[in-house]
């Protein structure tokens, strides 16, 4: 029996270290599929790595950001040092665009980053590196900000693509800095009295709403510097001249004095757009009209419709201006211009009814006149024409002096003979006489005196002549447009 219990002991421990080997095997093959499945076939090839990998430290912290900052430990909707002195807030914008001018709404639009800088202690934090933070919109509603708005603002709005335009950065010593993209609409008290030769001043106001000038103290953080613009932007109808900074106080009755900062710029605008569709377009209306006292007064269609057609065209330049334009109760420049340019149409027409009037009146003169001679004619007795062969005679009524008689120039002639001979048209009755033939002219006496109207025949001698009033008419028609013309350009643009 002695001899039995070696042999069995031998064997148990074999057993025993075969079962121990097949375990740390299956062992060993685990670990490998686990390091496989983490490092990828390389490292499981390679064997474990030698280095040891640094932690990261964003994953290994614990504290929100709410904790970091303490949001929880303090009440923000105070602002900060409640009850002591006010808290300076300083401000810088950069304009990106200046979007458009209305003027009928009497506005503009202005897209703007807007900045705000202030010291808030309690979210000051402790950092190795003294490194800021910084963080998006979400942040902004847990903490207090200033709550400046724009003064006169019909809109604004915050933009939202692809998200929320808001930017906010806490360094270590509580300083913040707080920055937003801004699209504002504001109102601009715009003066058109020397439209469009004018020069605009708008100014976009900023102000805190809730916070007095004892409670909130808002600055230019950096006086003008404090104000930046992009050097591409312009406008179609205007030229940006000047951008600059101002601030003053304002007060309400009812709740106090406000600091208040100014955006300021002026606006010149450009002219060459009004003199292609107003200024041009109305200067040849009004050289159009002209053309009616070059075309023969008989022609009456031709120069009806051509002062019609001015006069329609003028009207319907000066709807459309006043159509783009605010119902402003002043005379702007350019009313001034197109109304006198106008009168000038408007004139043309008129003396175009004048001479047609005078025409008829002085034809229906003329006619009464041949009637009344051929009556004389038939009622006196011929004169002797003893040795004259072939004699003609002329008839003039007694209104013509004796030295009226000796220019016998464009006078009706006739020849004294049978009465068909009276009632030939005049033209007809000027003919040249042959050679050898005597004019005998007779006048008829009258009972009032020669030499009076003689005097208002002269004094009448323009309006009766339809011929000398267009005359006059194609000098005096530019003459006095070329003045006032002149006169406009140099009193607006001097003064400008």
């Amino acid at each position: 029996m002695p001899y039995l219990t070696k042999p069995l002991f031998l064997l148990f421990c074999l057993v025993v270290t075969g079962e121990c080997r097949r375990l740390g095997h299956r062992v060993r093959r685990w670990t490998e599929t686990v390091e496989t499945a983490k490092h990828g076939p390389e490292t499981a090839k390679h064997g474990p790595s030698l280095t040891k990998k640094p932690p990261d430290v964003t994953k290994n912290r614990k504290l929100k950001t709410e904790q970091l900052l303490k949001v929880d430990d303090h009440d923000f909707t105070m602002r900060p040092a409640f009850g002591g002195p006010a808290i300076p807030v300083g401000v810088d914008v950069q304009v990106e665009s200046l979007d458009s001018i209305s003027e009928v709404d009497m506005d503009f639009t202005m897209t703007l980053y807007l900045r705000h800088y202030w010291k808030d202690e309690r979210l000051s934090f402790t950092s190795s590196t003294n490194k800021s933070m910084t963080f998006d919109g979400r942040l902004v509603k847990k903490i207090w900000v200033p709550d400046v708005f724009f003064v006169h603002s019909k809109r604004s709005f915050i933009h939202d693509t692809t998200t929320v335009n808001i930017m906010l950065r806490v360094f270590p010593d509580g300083h913040v800095l707080y920055s937003l993209r801004v699209t504002v609409t504001a109102a601009c008290n715009m003066d058109f009295s020397r439209f469009p030769l004018d020069t605009q001043s708008c100014s976009l106001e900023l102000e805190s709403y809730a916070y007095t000038d004892e409670d909130l103290m808002l600055y230019w953080k950096s006086g003008d510097e404090s104000l930046s613009t992009d050097d591409r932007i312009s406008l179609s109808q205007f030229l940006i001249q000047k951008f600059h900074t101002t601030s003053r106080l304002a007060f309400y009755s009812s709740t106090g004095w406000y600091n208040r900062l100014y955006i300021n710029f002026t606006l010149r605008r450009h002219i060459f757009f009004f003199l292609l569709q107003t200024y041009f377009p109305a200067t040849l209306m009004v050289m159009l009209s002209w053309v009616s006292f070059w075309i023969d007064r008989r022609a009456v269609p031709a120069r009806v419709s051509l002062g019609i057609t001015t006069v329609l065209t003028m009207s319907t330049i000066i709807t459309g201006v006043n159509a783009s334009m605010p119902r402003v109760s002043y005379i702007k420049a350019v009313d001034i211009y197109l109304w006198v340019s106008f009168v000038f149409v408007f004139l043309s027409v008129l003396e175009y009814a004048a001479v047609n009037y005078l025409s008829t009146a002085q034809d229906r003169r003329e006619r009464k006149m041949r009637d009344e001679m051929r009556e004389r004619a038939r009622s006196q007795s011929l004169p002797c024409t003893c040795g004259m062969s072939q004699t003609r005679t002329m008839l003039l009524d007694g209104t013509y002096s004796e030295a009226d008689t000796n220019s016998l120039a464009g006078y009706t002639s006739g020849t004294m003979g049978p009465e068909e001979d009276m009632d030939m048209p005049r033209d007809m009755m000027t003919e040249k006489q042959p050679p050898g033939e005597h004019t005998v002219v007779h006048l008829s006496a009258s009972s009032e005196s020669t030499t009076t109207k003689k005097k208002g025949i002269r004094a009448l001698n323009i309006i009766q002549n339809t011929h000398t009033i267009d005359k006059y008419s194609r000098m005096l028609f530019p003459g006095s447009y070329i003045l006032f013309n002149i006169i406009y350009w140099c009193s607006y643009c001097l003064g400008a």
